[in-house]
């Protein structure tokens, strides 16, 4: 097949300026390490302690070592190159951690995609990053991402692989047919086999290490204008983010840490790399269920984990009602993506942990983090404070003008680990990012006089589920799809267990009728990832507007609010 132009990843980004890389270099932020030297130094200092845990999978730093070294000359020999770009859609696993530390010590760059995430935003992905190949399961939770993977490679030149790990049971042979394959399958698992040689291969390797300023992994940004950002995340910037993680967690040889989130998410994977690089042990959750997870918590006696709010919660519940598991290991148990409530997070100690650290980040890059030993008012009342001293935040208003001391505002960033764009998105980084390189998060919070952040809310038209940033324009857009559709509102809805689910609002044309169920069969017909579909949907005759005309969302979203609450009320039987 032919193979388009590959665009070297260095032309889509925007560096920092040279003063700036001074400065982060001179205060020791950027180390000039590769990702993957740490683990490699892991591997040679406790070869046998073991690295890794799925399921009965129990891999020593050796053998990790030896499969990623392994994996990266087979890549090699696939023809990818340094600057390469390989779409990963694995789920938990220890052939995600494997192929993308390959991806790391090659030099390829692994663009971490969901496993959610359907031909819609796969295609865009794969498209717009120019991959040369997409690793996937052959099928996971019933879905066929071996086909949808061969459909894309028909379509997008660029791709010539698609490296597949066996699915669930009833998948079959997972050899590429002649009606479906527009690029040649590659079996991962054994593309992961250990080097024939490892010595040899590791001196090969060492020699050709990529560059530390380098461009080493593409992350999805949350999104509020549709489709997601690629964030590109350089060897020096995010190990910054890493190295410092582990100090701040307290991270060494003997932490246990226990994967519950997806390992494509920023913060799970800087968690994972956190604990390789100190030498420590990980464990891969197959499900974030509290049976599940909280019998691997008490098995492998672990020490720290992270998860999101909803989990954390659903942890608690089962707990305190059944204390039936040994959870006295966990010394850290981190919680972020969404704001935890206050009087939630003061009950997870002991219950759950030794010490609560709560967090509040991007995959942009900015990182803030409450520390061991802090006090009970900071652990449960804050989201802690930037990692690195040269995080720079300010709070500004809807205008731009600085917010009063202790008043919350609009988030801006910029610092080590912040990249200073998103990548080939000229247009939308001139509205992103202000001033000398500030991005514009459009987070509000809130500074306390001890430095820690609370996170107030938002001025992004995001809605943030369990988790998962949902871009409203993205959920718009398609509604516009339906028949019948005159105007559409997408905003968040309160979710006891997820915090916010998507509600529709819709304005139908002239005798039209439009249900929930049509909207979601225009979505599934777009390949759209099912935690983006709509949860409710609101037929009204018209949509509130501001004074300046735009669609008033946070009406909206007090109107559904209030609903939802008449609701429960309705169904409450009286005392």
């Amino acid at each position: 097949m032919t193979t388009s132009h590959i665009r070297p990843s260095a032309a889509g980004t925007v560096g920092w300026p040279p003063e700036m890389v001074r400065r982060y270099v001179a205060a020791g932020y950027w180390d000039g390490q590769t990702l993957t030297a740490p683990v490699v130094a892991a591997a040679a200092a406790t070869p046998e302690a073991v690295a890794l845990v799925d399921g009965a999978v129990r891999f020593s730093y050796h053998e990790l070592a030896a499969r990623v070294d392994g994996a990266a000359l087979r890549l090699r020999g696939l023809g990818l190159r340094p600057d390469d770009r390989v779409l990963v859609q694995l789920p938990n696993g220890w052939e995600f951690i494997v192929l993308t530390l390959a991806c790391l010590r090659l030099g390829v760059i692994p663009v971490l995609a969901l496993t959610p995430h359907r031909h819609h935003e796969m295609s865009y992905l794969a498209e717009h990053a120019e991959v040369r190949a997409i690793a996937v399961p052959a099928r996971f939770r019933g879905f066929d991402h071996r086909g949808m993977a061969h459909d894309i490679a028909r379509a997008v030149p660029t791709v010539q692989r698609v490296l597949v790990s066996a699915g669930e049971p009833d998948i079959g042979a997972v050899g590429a047919t002649a009606d479906r394959a527009a690029a040649v399958d590659v079996d991962l698992r054994a593309l992961c086999r250990p080097a024939d040689d490892v010595p040899a291969a590791r001196t090969l390797l060492d020699a050709a290490a990529p560059d530390s300023r380098a461009v080493a992994l593409m992350v999805l940004s949350g999104g509020t204008t549709g489709l997601p950002k690629l964030i590109a995340r350089t060897h020096d910037d995010y190990g910054c983010h890493a190295r410092r993680t582990a100090e701040i967690s307290q991270f060494g040889r003997d932490t246990v840490y226990l994967a519950v989130l997806p390992m494509a998410h920023s913060m799970s994977l800087g968690m994972l790399l956190a604990t390789l690089r100190s030498g420590g042990r990980v464990i891969v959750a197959s499900s974030p269920a509290p049976v599940t997870a909280l019998g691997l918590v008490e098995r492998e006696r672990v020490t720290a984990t992270a998860v999101v709010p909803a989990i954390a919660q659903s942890w608690l519940n089962h707990q305190e009602a059944d204390p039936r598991h040994d959870l006295r290991s966990v010394r850290l148990l981190l919680v972020g993506g969404a704001r935890l409530p206050d009087q939630v997070a003061e009950r997870m100690v002991p219950t759950l942990t030794r010490n609560l650290q709560q967090g509040y980040g991007m995959a942009e890059g900015l990182v803030c983090l409450t520390r061991i030993g802090d006090p009970d008012d900071v652990t449960t009342r804050s989201q802690g404070r930037p990692i690195c001293a040269d995080d720079e935040i300010i709070l500004v208003d809807e205008d731009g003008r600085r917010v009063p001391p202790g008043e919350p505002g609009v988030l801006l960033t910029r610092g080590p680990c912040t990249p200073r764009g998103y990548y080939r998105a000229a247009e939308h980084n001139a509205c992103a990012f202000v001033g000398d390189g500030w991005l514009w998060t459009g987070d509000i919070v809130r500074i306390r006089d001890d430095g820690n952040v609370v996170v107030e809310g938002r001025d992004k038209d995001m809605i943030n589920r369990g988790g998962e940033k949902v871009s409203a324009e993205e959920v718009e857009n398609l509604a516009y799809q339906v028949d019948g559709v005159g105007f559409a509102a997408a905003v968040a809805m309160p979710d006891p267990d997820l915090g916010e689910l998507v509600c529709l609002y819709v304005v139908p044309r002239d005798g039209a009728r439009v249900t929930l169920a049509d909207v979601r069969s225009v979505m599934e017909s777009a390949g759209v990832a099912r935690f983006k579909w709509p949860e409710r949907l609101e037929l009204v005759g018209a949509l509130p507007r501001t004074n300046i005309g735009k669609i008033d969302k946070k009406a909206l979203r007090s109107e559904v609010a209030a609903r939802l609450a008449a609701e429960v009320d309705r169904s409450t039987p009286a005392p």
